[in-house]
């Protein structure tokens, strides 16, 4: 069985072309070993050696050198605007309060639908559009181990 054990990311390998993809939901994402079947039959173990979080783009390399494109399972989501900048500071504050995951697209927030987090956030003066799209959160302060803190 082919074996996949690199992730590149999306910029690191634009101009290849993609033998294949798997589509997977923000939680299906965070893997390290597990076989899997491309949308066009290519069957292949994931095979890190180390728990990654694939994101909507990247690409995983198998041995033999060809790349399986990553792509978002698009999710219901609700995209978050603010006012201003210290709205947006508010609201960002109220949901990492409750430990939301939260993605950051340019100066809008992306979360899972919620209507009680989303009825919080219409009261924080939020304007909030509900989509359909890849979820890729950020991973959190504390993902990387303290090896990649730099003081």
């Amino acid at each position: 069985m082919r074996r996949a054990t690199e992730v590149k990311r999306s910029s690191d390998w634009g101009a290849a072309r993609p033998i294949d993809r798997v589509t997977l939901a923000s939680d299906d994402r965070h893997r390290r070993r597990l076989v899997m079947t491309g949308e066009a039959g290519t069957r292949f173990l994931l095979d890190l050696p180390q728990a990654a979080r694939l994101r909507d783009g990247d690409g995983l390399v198998l041995d033999d050198g060809s790349i399986v494109r990553v792509v978002g399972k698009p999710e219901p989501l609700v995209e978050i605007e603010a006012p201003d900048a210290a709205a947006r500071l508010r609201i960002a504050w109220h949901i990492g309060n409750r430990h939301v995951e939260v993605q950051v697209v340019g100066d809008k927030l992306r979360i899972r639908r919620d209507h009680v987090l989303e009825a919080m956030l219409l009261g924080l003066g939020a304007t909030l559009t509900p989509i359909e799209a890849p979820f890729d959160p950020e991973q959190g302060a504390y993902a990387h181990g303290h090896d990649d803190w730099h003081v």
